[in-house]
């Protein structure tokens, strides 16, 4: 069988290093067979993306910019302020939750986020995400417990998730497939730059303020992402301008039942609660209940079962006919080029995020710096990795070097780095090699930044394209994962 695509969503990019050539197979499997026609769309004139052009794209490239800031902004920002926190509300032997509420919310939607966007639209997705952002923020600063701050950032991160997860989808939906290396490198560096400041801008504020206002700054930027963005985003984005695609679906009640029959809500819920039970388990294991409790047992148990069911639901749901659209395709499961992305974000971003946890603390619990001292001693390794992301894209785009070489190094930089950095003594005074090791560390770290997001277009179908950004960009399966590195690192 023949397959010709309508356009090459990898056309202008790196390759990855493996030939990606389609070629007819002369036996197919029945799971194949059926994997190729299930749920396949109608391609017509009104389904084709319109690129946002002129004065608007410019609008919209500052609503990514300043979301994703703010996004990457809250975990380097609350680590270095926790101590602060934990000294005014208490709560010290549970201060991991501080960052791992968060992460719950955040991963628990990302996905979920993502589909509904298919259904419902990017911009009413993203609205919604965003006033879940600014309104949770406010009621962090406001908390008189440290339980308080945990409840609500696991709301917070529910907005920071779904806000995540569809400016990733905008970034490789605003511009054309030739021009993704180029505009997802700016766009990260903003991230980045989020990654470098949280540090000093956490510190400064547990300095010389109260921590309340590590939330507090997200209010007026975030609000004024939410006005533009409502002013810039077309109806209907990315396929405005062909019809009036689903303009009136945004609106309670006026969702059509056929749209929300598309919602895969059963895989929806496997996800979200397995998703938590594992997160939970590693987080509550060696901290308030042993490893062999019950109550850790049972969480990681349950855990291993929602996602066996997770895998049977979404192989049924693929391989149906049915209209109903799977929030975890099986396609995802049999591709190993999406496999070994997904393996690769879940070995390499975990310990970017480690690295932000662990050494600011290291300054302040063991050489007794403040949290903006902390944050300065940390730019080595933060600063590191923008510089390092610039590069690779340089590499990747320009160069013409194939992917795979790229995370191959930056994956050895990375264990030569931590390695080096799991050899310091503990002594009174900071040794000046710990400043090259840092970077050495950051750079493996932000070589693989982006070039992991910028990857999964060229190895997923189109239709899986939103679905895919979200389950394997590295920050949404990084910080996933980064809640059970960070258990195991202490």
């Amino acid at each position: 069988m023949k397959f010709e695509p309508k356009s090459s969503v990898g056309e202008g990019l790196p390759h990855m290093g493996f030939n990606t050539t389609v070629v007819a197979e002369p036996r197919k499997s029945m799971d194949a067979d059926i994997l190729e026609n299930a749920s396949e769309p109608q391609v017509t004139e009104e389904d084709e993306i319109v690129f946002v052009q002129g004065r608007r794209f410019w609008y919209i490239t500052a609503v990514m910019s300043i979301l994703m800031f703010l996004i990457f902004l809250e975990i380097p920002i609350v680590i270095t302020a926790a101590v602060a926190v934990t000294e005014d509300l208490g709560g010290l032997d549970i201060v991991g939750w501080l960052v791992a509420s968060y992460l719950l919310g955040y991963i628990g939607v990302i996905v979920i986020f993502a589909k509904l966007s298919d259904i419902l639209g990017r911009k009413f997705m993203l609205l919604v995400s965003t006033a879940f952002f600014i309104i949770f923020s406010a009621a962090c600063s406001a908390s008189q417990t440290f339980i308080q701050v945990v409840v609500f950032r696991a709301f917070q991160g529910i907005g920071g998730g779904g806000c995540y997860s569809i400016c990733t989808i905008i970034i490789m939906e605003i511009v054309p497939p030739e021009k993704y290396t180029k505009y997802v490198s700016y766009i990260n560096i903003t991230s980045a730059l989020a990654l470098l400041s949280g540090p000093i801008i956490g510190g400064a504020i547990a300095a010389h303020t109260s921590w309340r206002w590590i939330f507090i700054i997200n209010v007026p930027l975030a609000s004024i992402a939410f006005i533009i963005a409502a002013i810039s985003i077309p109806t209907g984005f990315p396929y405005h301008g062909k019809s009036k695609h689903n303009q009136s679906k945004n609106v309670r009640g006026s969702v059509p039942k056929t749209m929300l029959d598309r919602a895969d809500i059963p895989g929806a819920v496997l996800l979200l609660f397995a998703t938590l039970s594992l997160t939970a388990g590693f987080e509550e294991a060696d901290s308030l209940f042993p490893w062999k409790s019950a109550y850790v047992i049972t969480l990681l148990t349950a855990s291993g079962v929602l996602y066996i069911a997770l895998l049977l639901w979404e192989r049924y749901v693929t391989l149906s006919e049915k209209l109903r659209e799977p929030v975890l395709p099986w396609r995802f499961f049999i591709n190993r080029r999406m496999m070994s992305i997904l393996a690769n974000q879940f070995l390499l971003g975990g310990p970017a995020f480690i690295g932000m946890f662990i050494l600011p603390q290291r300054f302040q619990l063991v050489y007794g710096l403040s949290g903006l001292d902390a944050g300065i001693r940390l730019i080595p390794f933060s600063f590191a990795i923008p510089v390092a992301t610039i590069f690779s894209a340089v590499l990747a785009g320009k160069k013409k070097i194939p992917l795979m070489y790229i995370f191959i190094s930056g994956a050895c930089l990375q264990i030569i780095g931590f390695a080096l950095l799991g050899t310091l003594p503990v002594e009174p005074d900071i040794p000046a090699r710990m400043y090259g090791y840092q970077v050495i560390a950051g750079w493996g770290c932000g070589m693989n930044f982006s070039l992991l997001t910028i990857a999964i277009p060229l190895v997923i179908e189109g239709r899986d394209r939103a679905v895919g950004m979200a389950a394997g960009a590295i920050p949404t399966h990084g910080q996933h994962h980064s809640t059970i590195h960070l258990d195991f690192s202490f």
